[in-house]
């Protein structure tokens, strides 16, 4: 019996290391496959447009590190003079008003990369496309919990029980048109 409870405890701490093993191989293979550049992309930088690139995309400052990381591993170091150059010139097209609404409404997140003059109109514009993703999404969800009532009153016989379900598809209803002129008032808001 004794026997029995070791090898039980061996097993389980020997199935404990694996699992230990494999998540940490994942864990190496996700952050090495997380590199901001290629080895090929490093070789053939231009630095200016990188930077532009980058902040373009809203990439924050400490994007350069990251790059800086990757390119040291192939011998390449990055032209940190040029590349915020060209990031300085990118975050422009990031920061404005039109393209936070649309970062906000798509629902990103925002990764503080706007320079501090700029920052405050786009956080403004980004919170307005905020609310329209959010309400967007309340939509998406409570339509998604009435079209798993339908497939359960499709399959329920008790009567009881249909009758349930069929109050809280008419609740669910009654949510979902809520949402959806929500949604309709804020965009009318939104456009004034």
């Amino acid at each position: 019996m004794m026997r029995m409870k070791n090898f039980e405890t061996a097993v389980f701490f020997l199935a404990k290391s694996k699992v230990e093993i494999i998540s940490l191989v994942v864990a190496v293979a996700f952050l090495s496959s997380c590199a901001s550049m290629s080895e090929q992309e490093c070789l053939s930088a231009n630095w200016l447009d990188q930077g532009f690139r980058d902040g373009r995309n809203g990439q924050p400052l400490r994007r350069f590190e990251e790059h800086r990381q990757a390119c040291a591993k192939v011998g390449v170091r990055p032209d940190q003079r040029l590349y915020l150059q060209g990031r300085e010139q990118g975050i422009v097209h990031y920061c404005t008003s039109e393209n936070a609404f649309e970062e906000g409404r798509l629902g990103r997140q925002y990764r503080n990369a706007c320079p501090a003059h700029l920052e405050h109109g786009f956080l403004r514009a980004y919170e307005q496309g905020k609310l329209v993703y959010d309400a967007e999404q309340r939509i998406e969800k409570l339509h998604s919990e009435s079209k798993q009532l339908e497939q359960k009153l499709k399959t329920e016989k008790a009567t009881d029980s249909q009758h349930s379900i069929r109050q809280e598809l008419r609740d669910f209803d009654r949510q979902l048109q809520g949402a959806r002129e929500d949604l309709r008032y804020l965009e009318r808001r939104l456009r004034h």
